[in-house]
């Protein structure tokens, strides 16, 4: 299992925790900053996901034209995990 944590960019969060398992899959996501409740829920929603379905589902998400999101930026943060996986 590893421990990542990605700085987020263009977002009311400011980051994020994120375990993966040995199996590819995410174990317990927490974001700091922004909706609280909403990101929980995300939190709860995608743990136990493959990353590679959770990328394909969050990536591109725009939050009020900022070009990004708190979803997006967890696609993000784990096209960077696997990159270094």
């Amino acid at each position: 299992m590893g421990h990542y944590q990605y700085k987020t960019a263009g977002t009311c969060s400011r980051l994020i925790d994120i375990e993966v398992n040995d199996d590819d899959t995410l174990g317990d996501i927490s974001f700091v900053g922004g909706c609280n409740g909403n990101l929980q829920g995300i939190g709860k929603l995608v743990k136990g996901m493959k990353i590679d379905d959770v990328i394909a589902r969050l990536k591109g998400i725009n939050c009020n034209g900022k070009g990004t999101s708190c979803p997006d930026q967890l696609a993000k943060a784990l096209e960077q995990i696997k990159a270094v996986k």
